[in-house]
């Protein structure tokens, strides 16, 4: 690997500034992912801090827009970093989002295409290509430790470099208790100045991180919101009042 790769840019995150559909590099409109109503003709997205959240319902293009914005980036849609392959997609039955790149545009201040792209579906799978190509010590390292153990130990090892680092849903792979070391890591991540974190996720824990722009996603669009002004709050905040009565209540409906 080449010095100039390795260069350490002095300047600080965000690197990706903003992104925007061009619309006419989409063939057909009626092909996912460019029928999700988020696709707009006028579709695009700033980035004016290090840590940018964006929250929403499933179905809402969350996954996509992250998948194709790691394509951007260099990343491979299935997850992992620039230059590693560690999915077989000849034979992938899922329609991924990472063909969104191809209608996007995006603005870069510098380039960075150092980082990675974490998604928790697929997380064993780059693991187990990142331990057998014996990157950790001599042997397995990530997968012989629990979960939980696993994750954190991979988001130690991984992301405080300078980079732009994805996460979609981390929380799926983590406890309330990891969920809190995670914040930690991303209070070390913004405090070393040169990492940008884009992350989507249902955690209000994980969205409540101090200085990140929040924003919601839904079927019209992207907008800015407060964690105590999204929905999972909001049934969060009601389960806590009342368990009992609010698992009861949802089951009767």
């Amino acid at each position: 690997m080449s010095s100039k790769r390795n260069r350490v840019i002095k300047m600080p995150a965000p690197y990706l500034r903003r992104i925007w559909l061009e619309p006419s590099r989409i063939a057909d409109r009626e092909a996912y992912p460019f029928c999700l109503p988020l696709l707009r003709d006028d579709f695009e997205l700033s980035f004016d801090r290090a840590i940018t959240i964006i929250v929403g319902e499933n179905g809402t293009g969350k996954s996509t827009l992250l998948e194709g914005i790691a394509v951007l980036a260099g990343y491979d849609e299935a997850g992992g970093g620039k230059g590693y392959r560690p999915v077989d997609h000849s034979k992938a039955l899922e329609v991924m989002g990472g063909r969104l790149s191809t209608a996007l545009r995006a603005s870069w201040l510098p380039k960075i295409t150092t980082g990675w792209f974490f998604r928790a579906e697929s997380f064993f799978s780059v693991a187990r290509y990142l331990d057998e190509a014996g990157e950790v010590g001599s042997g397995p390292d990530f997968l012989s430790h629990s979960h939980g153990e696993g994750f954190m130990r991979f988001f130690e090892e991984r992301c405080q470099r300078q980079g732009i680092f994805i996460f979609d849903e981390p929380e799926s792979a983590l406890s309330p208790a990891r969920q809190m070391e995670f914040l930690k890591l991303m209070r070390r991540m913004e405090e070393i100045g040169h990492c940008q974190i884009i992350m989507a996720t249902h955690s209000p824990m994980l969205m409540a991180y101090p200085n990140a722009r929040l924003l919601r996603l839904t079927k019209y669009g992207l907008e800015p919101v407060t964690v105590k002004g999204t929905d999972h709050y909001k049934l969060m905040r009601e389960f806590c009042d009342d368990p009992a009565g609010f698992v009861e209540a949802a089951i009767e409906e």
